[in-house]
């Protein structure tokens, strides 16, 4: 199995980003591309649209199950840029950015892009910290010991499982995506719900639409459950080897600066070029936790410059192979779960 690899050297003192800051920003990886968005996009909507009209000429057949997994892909790929109109990589203005994660979020996906990105700022401004990070807060899985020791009935037997339950859980991710977006609308100002749940209901009718008048109602439950399924599970294996298995900041501890707060929390997983298009170039993730705004195909061409800068500084720069990187994160979820199977407790601690 791959191993991790750190690159270290004796810390110096002083600001560690800006230095950092100062060689991205004059290399030009800041600058926005709105004609290499322009091409993905346009790339996105027409692979969506040759999708949806194969599922119409192929219509009533189990044979257009097939089809869920183009699907699939497809739609992580608007997931991406939704993910990329968040952190403003796109556009110049705020109006804008929300109009494109509204389009991609809300009325190609059906999920809110207003609360993935509420919910995706916090994770970036506090990566892996357990009072602020909601990605880490207690859910169907857990990630300390301490969160683990709270668990109680099914729970408890979820969280002694988890790690061998995580792949198949993912499988519902598609799902939860859709309905935590539904129930956030509640929490949202009137202008803001009331534009979402519009782009979200639009969504739903046009989806259900486009199956029901391609197939029978059992196929079209059918396909949209493993559309969803392998929906979820894309996402699920590119976001899950970012952070899990990584550095989680005590709560009350020592307060870390920018560059400390998102190297040692984040994990890079290598790779050629398929592995960078399943990953969406999210695989360089220290890169992007430190720079969000920076367009997401850039980001490969900031690792020199950080690997560099974390071997001057002193920091751990993780990477690893992209099976390396599921294993460490399952290894953690296993860890955790140990004291509940009568197991040695975390070594960590936490």
């Amino acid at each position: 199995m791959p191993q991790a690899t750190a690159v270290r050297a004796e810390p110096r003192a002083g600001s560690d980003f800006a230095p950092l800051l100062r060689q991205v920003r004059a290399a030009g990886l800041l600058e926005r591309d709105r004609r290499r968005y322009a091409l993905t996009v346009a790339a996105d909507l027409l692979a969506l649209a040759a999708t949806a009209a194969a599922v119409v000429a192929l219509g009533d057949t189990w044979w257009v199950l097939l089809l869920a997994v183009p699907a699939a892909v497809f739609s992580a790929r608007v997931a991406f840029v939704g993910h990329d109109s968040g952190h403003a990589q796109i556009a110049a203005t705020r109006r804008v950015n929300r109009l494109l994660g509204l389009v991609h979020g809300n009325l190609l996906l059906g999920m809110s892009h207003a609360w993935w990105n509420d919910k995706h700022v916090r994770h970036h401004a506090n990566p892996n910290h357990v009072d602020k990070d909601p990605d880490v807060g207690v859910g169907v899985l857990v990630w300390t010991e301490r969160q683990a020791a709270r668990r109680e009935g099914l729970a408890r037997w979820l969280t002694r499982h988890q790690a061998r339950l995580f792949f198949p859980l993912l499988l519902l991710e598609g799902i939860n995506l859709k309905v935590s977006g539904v129930l956030d609308l509640k929490r949202q100002e009137a202008g803001e719900r009331g534009v979402e749940a519009l782009f979200l209901a639009l969504h739903a009718a046009g989806y259900a639409t486009l199956l029901l008048s391609a197939m029978p109602p059992g196929k079209a439950l059918a396909f949209a459950l493993l559309h969803h399924a392998l929906f979820g599970l894309h996402l699920g294996m590119v976001f899950a080897p970012n952070h899990k298995g990584m550095e989680m900041p005590e709560p009350g501890g020592e307060r870390w600066g920018h560059l400390r707060r998102q190297v040692l929390t984040s994990r890079n997983v290598r790779g050629g070029p398929v592995t960078d298009w399943f990953m969406g170039g999210l695989n360089y993730q220290i890169e992007h936790h430190l720079f969000p705004g920076m367009p997401r195909h850039r980001l490969r061409l900031a690792r020199p410059l950080v690997r560099a800068h974390c071997r001057e500084t002193g920091l751990p720069y993780t990477e690893t192979g992209l099976l390396g990187s599921y294993a460490q994160a399952l290894r953690h979820m296993h860890q955790v779960g140990a004291p509940l199977r009568g197991g040695e407790p975390v070594r960590n601690g936490r």
